[in-house]
């Protein structure tokens, strides 16, 4: 009788001891499984972090692209112009006609004010951070701007709701993907006027821009990831993930294309 308790005895430590090493072989398992995903939760998060950091750097860099295109038109279609005239003026200066020349002075002072704040307005733009440092809003009328003095598009800013500032890489890429679609209206719409519409709400920022051009096929917007259509596009939607933003393409045609970016607020910079 006491041999078989003894043997009972011996038998559930034996059991013990298998079961303490299963839970603990477990136990390593499950260890070594949770390390496993967290350095590739890191790895993953070390990735996209890279890659928001290329994408903030490539906007940049497209910015200042494009603002010195634009800086190149504005010379020569604008400030140049300007200063052709008020040079006119001054060789066509009669002193023999005192109300004329009085007249052709004073265009002559106006044409070079105008001139000067334009320039300061250029050299303004040529800072590589003057997103940052005029904000976003401003920069986008400045662009407006820029395109209605070419006489050959009407452009209107609207905003409602108090202004406030978002975070400066939110501001960058959302300003370079503002860019693009004006690219792509200019480029492609052949439409006569462009309307931006920006809506400060307390807790969502929403950005509209909207033209009257001949529109195109929206059936394949049916992709969420808007693969049906060209790079340019799936850079804007791919861009504006990045910062937590809502892409919408909408298009109907001969009556234009409206692109609506929505941004969740949660801290806006005073």
């Amino acid at each position: 009788m006491q041999f078989e308790t003894k043997s009972e005895i011996f038998g559930l430590v034996i059991s013990g001891t298998i079961l303490l090493m299963t839970l603990v072989v477990f136990f390593v398992l499950f260890l070594f499984r949770y390390q496993k995903r967290q350095f590739q939760h890191i790895e993953e998060k070390r990735q996209l972090q890279s890659q928001f950091t290329q994408t903030l750097l490539q906007t940049q860099l497209e910015i200042q692209e494009q603002t010195l295109k634009n800086i190149s038109q504005e010379i020569h279609d604008n400030i140049g112009q300007v200063l052709s005239l008020a040079k006119l003026n001054i060789n066509t200066m009669n002193s023999n006609e005192p109300v004329t020349l009085q007249e052709k002075i004073n265009d002559s002072k106006h044409l070079i004010s105008k001139a000067i704040q334009d320039l300061r307005d250029l050299s303004r733009s040529l800072n590589a951070d003057y997103v940052i440092e005029m904000g976003l809003l401003r920069s986008v009328e400045y662009e407006l701007e820029l395109i209605k003095r070419t006489g050959t598009l009407e452009t209107e800013l609207r905003t409602e709701g108090k202004v406030y500032r978002l975070e400066q890489q939110q501001e960058l890429i959302l300003f370079r993907i503002v860019q693009e679609i004006l690219h792509n209206i200019i480029k492609h719409a052949k439409a006569t006027l462009i309307d931006v519409f920006v809506q400060y709400e307390p807790q969502q920022f929403t950005l509209t821009v909207a033209d009257n051009g001949i529109g195109f096929d929206a059936s394949k917007l049916e992709a969420a990831d808007y693969s049906g259509f060209g790079l340019g596009i799936r850079n804007m939607n791919n861009r504006a993930k990045m910062i937590n933003t809502d892409f919408k393409l909408n298009s109907t045609i001969n009556k234009g294309v409206t692109v609506k970016l929505q941004l969740p607020v949660t801290n806006p910079v005073k």
